[in-house]
């Protein structure tokens, strides 16, 4: 292998390129949402509890935590909850 003393450019898009669409009615912030860890937690050890308190079951349970809230919040996103007074 040969080692080039001149760093070749990396391939860069113009500056006045487009920039990536988010799916359509997605803004910027609901796209990067992601809920807080002690609301996951609190999510998942309330179905933890409901389902017999069954050790061996936490990723289950925190990621459906974290989907179940992330689903809540775009439904209230959705229905313009959010910006309610």
């Amino acid at each position: 292998m040969k080692h080039h003393d001149s760093p070749q450019p990396h391939a860069q898009p113009p500056a006045n390129s487009p920039k990536p669409a988010l799916a359509a009615g997605v803004v910027a912030a609901e796209a990067s949402f992601t809920p807080m860890p002690d609301e996951v937690a609190r999510r998942a050890y309330f179905t933890y509890v409901n389902q017999g308190s069954r050790d061996g079951h936490e990723v289950q349970h925190w990621l459906a935590a974290e989907a179940e809230l992330i689903a809540e919040r775009k439904q209230t996103r959705e229905h313009g909850f959010h910006n309610r007074t």
